[in-house]
């Protein structure tokens, strides 16, 4: 997480546009009207680093700033979140997650 903001505000990048995206990757927590198990999936599809590591490759090999400027966000939503205890989820509750009972 840490590298990922001291990356995104080393390249200059807008602080304004973090803040406004920050919280995005939590979108996927809608998932969970469709009840625990899409929930879980859905989250945990948002909350994988992979994802963001390839659009951050992506963004790099071609040279698109857009592209790195998301993944540098992402990836610091994400630290963010096991930084304080949220891990991926387990498709028996919202509160059960890899890393603790929430």
């Amino acid at each position: 997480m840490i590298a990922a903001v001291v990356v995104y505000f080393d390249a200059g990048y807008q602080w304004w546009l973090s803040l406004l995206l920050l919280l995005a990757p939590d979108i996927g927590g809608l998932g969970y009207l469709a009840g625990a198990r899409v929930g879980a999936a859905v989250y945990d599809t948002a909350h994988l680093e992979a994802f963001p590591l390839a659009l951050a490759v992506a963004g790099l090999l071609s040279d698109n700033g857009v592209c790195l400027k998301l993944a540098l966000i992402w990836l610091a939503h994400i630290g963010m979140d096991r930084a304080v205890g949220y891990g991926l989820k387990y498709p028996t509750h919202h509160k059960d997650t890899h890393l603790q009972r929430l």
